[in-house]
């Protein structure tokens, strides 16, 4: 069902774009003029591939930065109104938010750590911004407890990565809001996560909630890049910030719904694979491309990649996996997936279950080690062979494997010693956290309040997140997506039309401030 939208002008010294949306709440769908509620004004819907503001949301250093209203009053929300209002301030933060290009590279992470120390400084929350490369940053807040208890970490990161307008339904750096949704690049992966931990901590604040445990709030640059002066270089430099801290949650978890919205399972990470990035580069005579040579190296990179794609690694079942997959039995409805999730063992030596396994692309990615080939570089012109071709490999390994072996068995397949493979950068052992623990307890608790009858499970994380860094100090730390997404929309992390639902992010923050509050509330 959709509505007719209104007609105006949209409010762009707020940063915002918003047009009205059907809005669903408490399993009815409404139609809510989205600004009417949240600002008192209904806005035109804006023209398809409109030209994506940049850092211009902060306008000059020397002025101010404009900032939404709040929704919020000084009090615990406690009825469903209430955290509607959570959920529109949430909405116009997160839109501003996405508008700001901290695409990575090069990330310009700085004018978003500047934005978001205004926003929690309106709130007094005074935040802390470490600039360690000329227009990279980190922001660091730390909202005081009585100290009775180690402090709880709320990690984001600020960059986000590459979207391609052309593909997109609106231009990925709009902050648009229609049809029900904040679009934009980073709304899921991980603006709109960051806009609801931001969220929990200024309704801590505002309401003064007693607090046991401090609650730090850290904002990091050059996460999608595996390395760089984020969140590796904050331990490195900062290390006396955090050490104290015994909980952390972060990007890496999933709220999985079927098409009907149902909630199936909430995933909690407490472990992921690690990168193990590639670079495959072969040499040759340059020369003109109406004159074809014998050691062209395009055609030996070729070669080498026909082998790559052709090889299937080892099928390899992780303690991690064989628990989740067993978790995954308890809501299959089909008897045969059922029995192949319930022993994956045993269904490994059927030719049928291995089908039905290799053939879904996450469990496959959690089964084995995998490789994508990712980039590919040769002449930039038609008519010229070029002397250098080079080829990227995105590589993720499972728990427990060694990388040096690794790399060993893809010489081994490329058989072409005139082909040097080289890892592109750093390269880190699997982490895990332990779910015997207060925060993993209240997560279920918060999990069953809204779904009693809920499989809480550990999803193994098929990408990486910098979480690892802090499990190396001992901090427990868990991935906590606090958004219900079905497949479809999940889709859109690193693809097109990336987006969250307004339903979502009221959902969102609600239950990440139940799970906070939880665990840091006196």
């Amino acid at each position: 069902m959709r509505a007719e939208r209104g007609q105006g002008a949209p409010l762009a010294h707020l940063g915002l774009v918003v047009c009205g949306s059907p809005f669903r709440l408490g399993g009815r769908l409404r139609f809510v003029p989205l600004l009417a509620l949240a600002l008192g004004v209904a806005c035109a819907r804006p023209p398809r591939a409109a030209a994506p503001p940049q850092t211009g949301l902060l306008g000059p250093s020397s002025q101010p930065v404009l900032l939404p209203p709040r929704q919020l009053e000084a009090e615990v929300p406690r009825t469903d109104a209430q955290w509607r209002a959570v959920g529109r301030e949430a909405a116009t933060l997160l839109s501003q938010y996405v508008a700001i290009n901290t695409t990575n590279p090069p990330g310009n992470e700085l004018g978003t750590a500047r934005w978001l120390k205004a926003v929690l400084a309106r709130d007094g929350i005074e935040a802390q911004v470490f600039e360690p490369q000329a227009g990279k940053a980190n922001l660091y807040a730390r909202l005081k407890g009585d100290g009775s208890a180690r402090p709880l970490i709320l990690l984001n990161h600020m960059d986000v990565v590459l979207a391609s307008p052309e593909y997109w339904t609106v231009a990925p750096f709009s902050g648009v809001v229609q049809d029900g949704y904040v679009w934009g690049r980073g709304a899921l992966d991980m603006k709109g996560e960051a806009i609801a931990q931001l969220m929990t901590l200024l309704t801590l604040k505002r309401a003064g909630v007693p607090l046991k445990r401090d609650v730090i709030f850290i904002a990091t640059a050059d996460e999608e890049i595996g390395g760089g002066v984020g969140a590796g270089w904050f331990v490195e430099h900062h290390r006396d910030d955090v050490q104290d801290a015994e909980f952390l949650l972060n990007e890496g978890g999933t709220i999985r719904t079927d098409p009907g919205g149902r909630i199936e399972y909430y995933g909690v990470g407490t472990t992921e694979k690690s990168p193990f990035w590639l670079s495959l580069t072969a040499r040759g005579t340059p020369g003109h491309g109406s004159r074809p040579t014998p050691d062209n190296p395009v055609h030996r990179l070729v070669r080498a990649l026909s082998r790559i794609a052709a090889y299937q690694t080892p099928l390899v079942v992780t303690p991690a996996v064989e628990r989740y997959f067993r978790d995954l039995s308890t809501i299959e409805t089909d008897q045969g997936r059922r029995a192949a999730l319930a022993d994956v063992r045993a269904a490994l030596r059927d030719s049928a279950a291995v089908r039905f396994l290799t053939g879904d692309l996450t469990y496959n990615a959690l089964l084995r080690n995998t490789i994508s080939i990712t980039g590919l570089q040769g002449s930039d012109k038609t008519n010229v062979i070029p002397p250098v071709a080079r080829a990227a490999l995105d590589v993720r390994l499972l728990p427990g494997q060694d990388p040096q072996a690794f790399l060993a068995d893809v010489v081994r397949i490329v058989a072409d010693s005139a082909v040097e493979i080289t890892p592109q950068g750093p390269n880190w052992p699997a982490t895990e956290s332990p779910t015997e623990t207060e925060l993993f307890r209240a997560i279920v608790s918060a999990a069953h309040e809204r779904t009693p009858d809920a499989l809480i499970t550990t999803p193994p994380l098929t990408g990486f997140t910098d979480s690892h860094y802090f499990r190396r100090l001992g901090i427990v730390s868990y991935g906590l997506s606090p958004f219900p997404l079905s497949q479809a929309e999940s889709r859109g992390v690193h693809g097109n039309n990336e987006r969250v639902s307004l339903d979502d992010l009221t959902f969102g923050v609600h239950f990440l401030y139940d799970v906070v509050a939880r665990l840091v509330a006196k």
